[in-house]
């Protein structure tokens, strides 16, 4: 072989090798973890279960210490909360230190926990008293961060809904209501100083839900549709949710903060609901969540971000049934109490992971407590077997890191060999 020929077959090797590494690597998704039930099985038992389906990221509504405890060295990445109700005290950097110590030091780095969210859709509360709160504490929770050494592992934010828009289509014309404006410009130069992501909870499901004759139920269910044009930018959008994450960075950009992140702590749709409560179906819910993962698994961007990843927390790991409101609130869970899913998402999930995982000794054995097991949601065809492509998270590729080693190993050795002999 001369070394031209050489060279060229190494050129192609490391395409093939960088070709296969990508095809093995999909985004991460996140899962939101309510506990307004009196059914749940306990946090023990939950790791094997969350684990069985790729789970590797949690946003908690609290800092549960036994659940923060119970997924302690199992890689799982936790987002934690300070509660509305704890604003006006966490403003005090004294307390503020107390609450990072007892809540996520003494946790770490055995629980993986890189997310503290101040408040949940403070500022569509319209409460003025909380909403001078909110930022205040989120200082105070980063400068607890900055004293223990944190902050370079443990990020703060908040999380809105997505009604602090005042204008959402097209996205283009995505702009926040004028009366939010004063407060929430000074968040965002929190985030853009510290290095944290903007938060935002969007259902397509409540648009659909308020207006079911004008909204087109395939255009929120990621369903092939006719979609629309952004007559701005001359960007098509097939689904809902793009257009609303677009609309955001539209109107973060109308600030002058292009460059934020944006994440979806939110999104879902509820298997079932009141009579008047449209689109709240076992089948609808399937196609929504099932087409979001199919959709993150492609490494997909939105129209105006195609290339920025898609961090997306779907509600809700269980179906709550101590929720308040209408009964679709109980019902966003892909799972119920028991561990079955709550219905098929169409393909097999990662049930490689049969055991917790865990080595904390107080973890429930890879069965799971309470006779909850590691489960798959959906099924993969007889006799065939799921490559986990599709998993809930990204995990982990598909191919092991020792099988690519051995492959360039071998791969190399021919060529060499080849070189020689040439």
């Amino acid at each position: 072989m001369e070394p031209s020929s050489f060279c060229s077959s190494m050129f192609i090797l490391i395409l093939l090798i960088s070709g296969f590494m990508y095809a093995g690597v999909v985004n991460s998704i996140g899962i939101n973890y309510g506990q307004i039930a009196n059914n749940l099985p306990s946090p023990d038992a939950v790791v094997p279960l969350a684990k069985s389906i790729g789970i590797t990221r949690i946003k908690l509504y609290d800092a549960d210490p036994k659940v923060l405890k119970a997924f302690a060295n199992s890689g799982v990445e936790f987002t934690v909360c300070v509660g509305n109700e704890y604003l006006a005290k966490i403003q005090d950097p004294g307390k503020a230190l107390d609450w990072v110590k007892s809540n996520v030091q003494t946790f770490m780095p055995a629980t993986k926990i890189t997310c503290i969210f101040v408040g949940n859709e403070v500022l569509t509360f319209n409460d003025t008293t909380m909403t001078g709160n909110l930022l205040p504490a989120m200082q105070s929770v980063h400068t607890a961060l900055v004293t223990l050494g944190l902050d370079k592992q443990v990020t703060v934010t908040t999380a809105h809904s997505l009604s602090i828009l005042e204008t959402s289509f097209p996205p283009s014309a995505g702009a926040f209501r004028r009366d939010l404006k004063n407060c929430i410009s000074p968040i965002l130069d929190f985030h853009a100083k510290t290095g944290s992501p903007f938060l935002i909870n969007a259902y397509p499901y409540f648009a659909y839900k308020s207006s079911p004759k004008q909204v087109p139920l395939d255009y929120v269910l990621f369903q092939p549709n006719a979609g629309s044009l952004d007559p701005a930018t001359n960007l098509h959008y097939d689904n809902m949710l793009f257009a609303q994450i677009d609309a955001v960075y539209a109107a973060l950009g109308s600030l002058g903060y292009k460059k934020l992140p944006v994440h979806i702590s939110e999104t879902g749709w509820p298997s079932k609901g009141d009579q008047d409560e449209a689109g709240a179906t076992p089948e609808n819910a399937k196609k929504y969540n099932g087409n979001l993962l199919k959709l993150i698994c492609q490494n997909k961007g939105t129209p105006l971000r195609p290339s920025s990843d898609l961090n997306i927390y779907v509600f809700a790991l269980f179906n709550e049934n101590m929720k308040p409101g209408p009964s679709s609130e109980r019902n966003f869970g892909l799972l119920k109490p028991d561990g079955t899913p709550a219905y098929s998402l169409g393909f097999a999930l990662n049930s490689s992971s049969s055991g917790n995982g865990n080595s904390n000794s107080n973890s429930s054995s890879g069965s799971g407590q309470g006779g909850i097991n590691p489960i798959t949601i959906g099924s993969s065809p007889p006799g065939s077997s799921s490559n986990g492509y599709l998993s809930i998270s990204s995990a982990p590729s598909t191919v092991s890191s020792t099988s690519l080693f051995l492959l360039i190993i071998f791969t190399l050795y021919f060529l060499t060999f080849s070189l020689l002999r040439g």
